[in-house]
């Protein structure tokens, strides 16, 4: 099951059976409170993915805190999945979620040693698919209890099912079978493909498995669930301007470090206007107008599940960058204005950008069927500009890359005025009459 993968609607009918325990979602529903704290799992293990890099910078790193995100991120969609066709914050659900977010918590914690056992305490890989299974099983096993009175529906259910396990037998292979095999840089290859495998038999089992039978509830509680999960990983900037520095240690507020921290803000605001000012709004709107359910199963997928993942890698890359920079400014030895960039530095942090912003291009492509093309000039222009900052001190890369990214919000405001009022004013008249209805409803009820 993934999270776009969410069961037939069934208010009392199509072959689902409801009980007291478990309550349908609705058309009209939205984000729980027990779905935001599910998501405060997430700012730790955004937090320890860039840890994770950020303690061995180097490719490798990398590919393992990118194969880390696939599979936390699967796990958060499920859930957001789960939420979209039932009542998390209902019935027995609140149980269910709070054993999620223990597990999920767990995952995270042990992401570190996913990859690589530690001595002297439990086998970090084996824990870590012990907690995905456990994740992704209470996921299919409600959308199991959902589909149990339909024969087609549980049919359905026996092939989402049927990932997860592979899935954990790959991770736990990963664990346990490439030191049998190999030692040093050919240990390291088989245990990474193993995770690669695991990882394409859940995001191909959901490209593939298509959408029949099956449908999203309600096209704003999914779209509001990715919103404040980009909210999350944009948060984790925020979360490295605080600790770059390392203020716990004690180190001088110097002039570096508040500029610094004034562009990093600069960046990570940009960051939020490219998506939250227009474009979740029109692609949210778009799938409200999709009625046809393997369209709007289509949509959903590509749209949020699929595409906002490398946002979100996009995020926690610039994130990374920006950790190590305000790290180094931040000591006294510095000089002022800092150094040049190490290749990784400048990679992170350009380069996090550039994911994110043609993620967006990505989106608005497979959705609008346009081409925004000056985000697609500001990722020219970032790349052109990794030559030019190389050899300068990193404030200056930093404040270049701030300048570009506030243009690109001027110049997209101003070229899409048009487009931006009218997908601005429907949104807004929506959320007027929503809170007429409301407001109605509790004089008449409270």
């Amino acid at each position: 099951m993934s999270g776009w993968e969410t069961a037939r609607v069934a208010n009392g009918g199509g072959g689902a059976r409801w009980s007291r325990g478990v309550r349908p979602g609705a058309p009209g529903s939205r984000a729980t409170r027990l779905e935001l704290f599910y998501d405060l799992v997430f700012v730790f293990a955004f937090l320890n993915v860039t840890t994770l890099t950020a303690t061995y910078p180097s490719v490798h790193s990398v590919v393992r805190a990118l194969l880390g995100l696939a599979l936390l991120w699967w796990c958060w969609s499920g859930f957001a999945g789960l939420g979209n066709v039932v009542r998390t914050d209902q019935g027995v659900l609140p149980v269910v979620g709070f054993t999620t977010v223990a597990a999920a918590f767990l995952l995270a914690l042990t992401l570190p040693e996913a990859f690589t056992d530690r001595p002297g305490g439990l086998p970090g890989p084996l824990v870590f698919a012990g907690c995905y299974l456990l994740v992704r099983g209470t996921q299919v096993a409600v959308l199991g209890w959902v589909s149990r009175a339909d024969q087609e529906l549980r049919r359905r259910w026996l092939v989402l099912a049927l990932p997860v396990l592979v899935a954990t037998v790959l991770l736990v292979a990963a664990g346990v079978v490439p030191q049998r095999l190999a030692d040093g840089s050919a240990e390291a290859l088989i245990r990474l493909a193993f995770w690669l495998a695991a990882i394409f038999v859940e995001y191909g089992v959901g490209l593939l498995v298509g959408g029949v039978g099956w449908q999203v509830v309600s096209s704003g509680h999914w779209a509001e669930r990715h919103a404040l999960i980009i909210l999350v990983a944009l948060g984790e900037t925020i979360i490295s301007l605080g600790l770059g520095p390392q203020f716990i240690a004690g180190l001088p507020l110097t002039w570096a470090v508040v500029v610094a921290a004034v562009c990093g803000i600069a960046v990570a605001s940009v960051l939020w206007w490219a998506y939250f000012d227009t474009l979740a709004l029109a692609v949210e709107q778009l799938l409200h107008r999709t009625r046809e359910p393997r369209a709007r199963i289509a949509l959903a997928r590509d749209a949020y599940t699929y595409l906002h993942l490398p946002m979100i890698a996009g995020i926690i890359f610039y994130a990374l960058g920006l950790k190590g920079l305000l790290a180094h400014v931040a000591e006294p030895s510095t000089p002022r204005w800092g150094t040049p960039l190490s290749r990784f530095g400048l990679v992170t942090l350009y380069g996090g950008v550039v994911l994110y912003l043609l993620s967006l291009g990505a989106l608005a492509l497979r959705t609008l069927r346009i081409v925004r093309w000056v985000p697609l000039t500001a990722v020219v222009l970032i790349v052109a500009l990794v030559p030019v900052v190389r050899p300068l001190p990193e404030m200056v890369a930093l404040g270049l890359l701030a300048l570009v990214c506030v243009l690109l919000a001027g110049a997209q405001t101003v070229t899409g005025a048009g487009h931006r009022a009218r997908v601005r004013q429907v949104a807004l008249e929506e959320q007027l009459a929503a809170e007429a209805e409301q407001s109605e409803w509790r004089r008449r009820h409270l």
